[in-house]
């Protein structure tokens, strides 16, 4: 059987009912070129869903591609293991140089298997080695990955229900206004210190900055500095997990720079190799790089093609502070844009920081109707939280500012459409 490329019977015939964005987004993407995706019919669509963060610098960047191709056409190594290959090399020079010493760590890199569930996995286990204890405390609405153990410390009931059997080792307690005032920080000292406060001594106290499958909740900096001050009087590490939020997403390369914390261990994934390529990393401090050679493995630890984009990645974006000078700028954009959204929505509002914001609708009905009616008109958006009722914004942090523009306009008359159809209905 031949199948065309706009044919897309295939795909419901033999791929699992697990598949996801491609339920949203029913067409046959062909190619892709800085924040435009093509598909086989011809149509374009501006992407504001950037492989969910894993294309921070777009599609297809020019300057990754030609030194990948590069590295291809001189057969340069394309697998190996974790042996000393000059493209790793090259990438923990500039690693070294363009974002650990600027910002004053001394972090140890752990190369894993390149995906975040898997960064999330050896940060717990690190934790458990380093301080002997079993315990992870994470937080309300967390995502941290699908694998049995980051899925223990994940939130989401739906995605926890796909384990088939319980998930243990995690304590959950409330994220920064979780809880209409409590404050929990303090309750999560309260609880430490009290013998009978029924939370087993944490290894490590694990957190996002951005809860971005959880809704786009934005911690505070006296939330995340308090959580760090407690993990401290308590013998935990201090686990920030940047997998999402990373890579210049919330306007710095780390989403916790302004808030004066320095996590013992950091989880990296997503944009980290700067062209969508599978890869991840464990920053880790000197003092609790604890695994013997191999106790954490894998195949396919340190992706050498994926080593080669994010070097270029870094010297390109981070060895001054252009980038990040023109992601504030954007960042302003995106809020004046979402705000005129959240006006046609009755108690609509906000959330998120940086280039990872989005508003809050109210229902999942009514955000995914917006963003189907964003796919109708040119615009791939998705949804985030609790109920999925908030539209998320994660458009390449490269978009051009017109065409920024002009995505965050399609939503806007998406929204205007949609909700005047509703009050349509409801009129009738």
């Amino acid at each position: 059987m031949t199948v065309h490329s706009t044919d897309k019977t295939i795909f419901t015939q033999r791929e699992s009912e697990a598949r996801s964005y491609c339920r949203g987004f029913d067409t046959v993407f062909t190619s892709a070129q800085g924040s435009e995706l093509t598909d086989a019919e011809g149509n374009t669509y501006i992407d504001f869903l950037a492989g969910c963060s894993s294309l921070n610098y777009g599609h297809n960047d020019p300057d990754m591609k030609q030194a990948l191709i590069e590295h291809l056409t001189e057969n340069k190594m394309g697998h190996a293991l974790d042996l000393h290959t000059d493209s790793k090399g090259k990438f923990l020079s500039a690693f070294e140089e363009h974002i650990l010493a600027p910002r004053g760590m001394d972090h140890k890199l752990m190369f894993i298997g390149p995906t975040g569930a898997n960064a999330v996995e050896a940060a717990m286990k690190i934790a458990r080695k380093a301080t002997g204890r079993t315990n992870i405390i994470a937080f309300t609405n967390g995502f941290h990955g699908v694998t049995m153990g980051a899925l223990a410390a994940t939130g989401n009931g739906y995605h926890r229900g796909g384990a088939g059997m319980d998930t243990h080792g995690v304590t959950r307690m409330p994220y920064d206004a979780y809880a209409d005032g409590v404050d929990s920080v303090a309750l999560l000292d309260q609880m430490l210190s009290d013998a009978s406060g029924g939370i087993d001594a944490p290894a490590a106290i694990m957190l996002e900055t951005v809860q971005g499958e959880g809704g786009l909740n934005a911690a505070s900096p006296e939330f995340v500095k308090g959580v760090e001050q407690v993990a401290r009087k308590h013998g935990a590490l201090f686990i920030i997990d940047d997998i999402q939020a990373g890579c210049g997403r919330t306007g710095t390369f780390f989403s916790f720079e302004e808030m004066d914390v320095m996590p013992d261990v950091v989880t990296q994934a997503k944009s980290i190799s700067g062209f969508g390529m599978p890869m991840a990393l464990v920053l880790v401090r000197p003092d609790y790089d604890v695994f013997g050679p191999a106790e954490h493995n894998g195949t396919f630890r340190g992706n050498t093609h994926a080593f080669v984009t994010a070097t270029v990645a870094i010297e390109k974006f981070w060895a001054d502070d252009k980038f990040q000078k023109e992601l504030a700028v954007k960042s302003d954009v995106l809020r004046e844009g979402l705000a005129a959204v959240a006006d046609l929505v009755p108690g609509a509002f906000l959330k998120g920081r940086g280039l990872m914001q989005g508003v809050d609708v109210g229902t999942g009905e009514l955000a995914s109707a917006i963003c189907g009616r964003c796919f109708e008109k040119g615009l791939v958006i998705e949804t985030s939280g609790n109920d999925d009722q908030v539209v998320k914004v994660l458009a390449p942090l490269t978009t051009p500012m017109e065409q920024f523009r002009k995505g965050l306009e399609i939503l806007r008359e998406a929204a205007t459409e949609v909700t005047g159809e509703r009050t349509d209905i409801a009129a009738e």
